[in-house]
């Protein structure tokens, strides 16, 4: 087998934005990512600022989180807004039917999201609910939110206590409309697309960037049905995928008990994203050859059997380095389609699914995605930089992809920033970069990587997987020579 160990990198060479909320995250009424990850009451022990809890706030501040998904998700296409508005020993409780069946006491509501909106420094997305609710549900909504002048939902907002508007930008019209949200067809939900987002109004200099609800995985004929019959409406089309590496009904697998095969399996499927940009975004090119609508991948990540003893649809699973690597292959393969992927949210950012942190009662974790996150934060509204890649190909599963993946940006800072995924379990990765059309002066380099396929942090062992310093490269006249670890991401900052 021919060696393939070879990287170009063209500095001077820009392709365009890697929009920030490539990097974006969601948080949904869904087992404990709301109540005891974001929210624990002004009553609880555990520190927190007007309800919120203080540790999560001061971790995902670290990883500049740019924009926010809520209320869901299923839940979305559930959530009556109004129960969630008021003296919370009032507001409504009711049966969360799509996730454990547990009471949602609606304590959480718009005005506490938009307060962790704040805390967080990040952009609100709002999901609007069209499976169950109606067009003046969503409308009085908006309202409510974005008006500043005199109305009823104004004046409502000012009872409740927020005097001012809030500024809204990201606003979803329904969610998996073709499952949860009503189990509709793509013609149906583009006539209702059209007809509910007429009622989503740009109040005073509040501007709305629609968004519609897009495909599952390989349904195309929902992105050409939606295109063809509701682009000109939209500021953007989302599209779910998650990486199960066994089966959705009869078993995922498991988080942290894999056997080996399942790592290659698993990488091989976070792989096939990139088939599914560029076949969706193909048909989207079609009725937007100027790209003016961004795809949305706002659910991605993995998913597998929860963890033994938790209730079934709080959907609570560990996060290991073979979850580090899924997170780092997805977001080079988003950057590497910027100019069509203008946002993404990771699936879920506490205890749900792909997490950034986990939580126990009082402790909180880090996991090895969250990591990835921090590593890959200096992209956010980078210059995407021409890279090449030519490094041996590995069999992965059912896919066949590049042994090393590999994205590159120039930060506002000038600093050129490179992510290296080594996705090989056992081998290491040996290859040369050849930095041109810059002048070097430092490198420094941070590794992320792990001995066990499943090495996870607990709350027992919570710094188990985290960066280190990486120094395993060589400058010789601008060609480094770099040995990466197997199943490794890599961050190489160049000055």
């Amino acid at each position: 087998m021919t060696q393939k160990n070879k990287m170009v990198l063209n500095a001077d060479v820009t392709q365009g934005k890697i929009n920030k909320n490539i990097y974006g995250h969601f948080a949904e009424h869904l087992g404990r990512c709301i109540y005891e990850g974001f929210w624990v009451g002004e009553d609880s022990e555990i520190p927190n600022t007007n309800g919120i809890r203080n540790d999560v706030v001061e971790a995902l501040r670290n990883i500049d989180i740019p924009v926010l998904r809520w209320p869901g998700g299923c839940f979305a296409d559930e959530y009556h807004w109004q129960d969630g508005i008021g003296p919370r020993e009032n507001r409504k409780r009711m049966v969360n039917t799509h996730w454990g069946g547990v009471i949602e006491n609606n304590h959480f509501g718009t005005h506490e999201f938009f307060m962790l909106c704040e805390m967080l420094g990040t952009e609100p997305y709002v999901n609007g609910n069209v499976g169950s609710g109606t067009v003046q549900e969503m409308s009085e909504w908006v309202e409510y939110m974005t008006f500043d002048g005199e109305s009823p939902m104004s004046n409502l907002r000012k009872e409740n206590g927020q005097e001012d508007a809030w500024k809204l930008k990201y606003f979803g019209v329904g969610n998996e409309n073709w499952g949860c949200g009503g189990n509709m067809r793509p013609q149906y939900y583009a006539d209702l697309y059209r007809r509910f987002q007429t009622y989503v109004r740009n109040y005073g200099d509040n501007k709305i960037f629609r968004i519609a609800g897009g495909a599952n995985v390989d349904d195309y004929n929902w992105t050409e049905v939606l295109m063809r019959e509701a682009a000109p409406f939209m500021d953007g089309l989302s599209l779910h995928y998650y990486t199960i590496p066994g089966d959705f009904w009869l078993g995922k697998g498991s988080a942290t008990n894999f056997p080996e095969e399942e790592w290659d399996i698993t990488i091989g499927r976070a792989y096939h994203i990139k088939e599914l940009i560029e076949k969706h975004g193909a048909i989207m090119d079609k009725y937007d050859p100027e790209k003016r609508i961004g795809m949305i991948i706002d659910e991605w990540g993995t998913w597998y059997d929860v963890e033994e003893g938790t209730n079934p649809g709080f959907l609570y699973q560990q996060n290991t380095i073979r979850d580090a690597l899924v997170a780092a292959v997805s977001l080079n393969i988003f950057n590497d389609h910027s100019d069509r992927v203008q946002m993404a949210n990771i699936a879920q950012t506490i205890n749900v699914l792909q997490s950034m942190i986990l939580t126990d009662k009082e402790k909180m974790i880090l996991t090895p995605t969250y990591h990835v996150f921090e590593m890959y934060k200096v992209h956010q509204d980078a210059e995407k930089l021409a890279l090449h890649v030519d490094t041996n190909v590995v069999k992965m599963g059912e896919k066949e992809m590049s042994q090393v993946t590999a994205s590159a940006s120039k930060a506002a800072d000038g600093k050129v920033n490179i992510t290296l995924v080594n996705v090989s379990k056992d081998e290491d990765a040996e290859f040369t970069l050849d930095v041109r059309g810059l002048d070097i002066s430092t490198i420094k380099g941070r590794v992320l990587t792990a001995g066990e396929l499943d090495a996870h942090n607990t709350f027992e062992n919570p710094e188990n997987v985290k960066p280190e310093e990486f120094t395993s490269f060589q400058d010789s006249d601008g060609e480094l020579a770099v040995k990466m670890p197997s199943k490794s991401v890599v961050l190489l900052t160049i000055e």
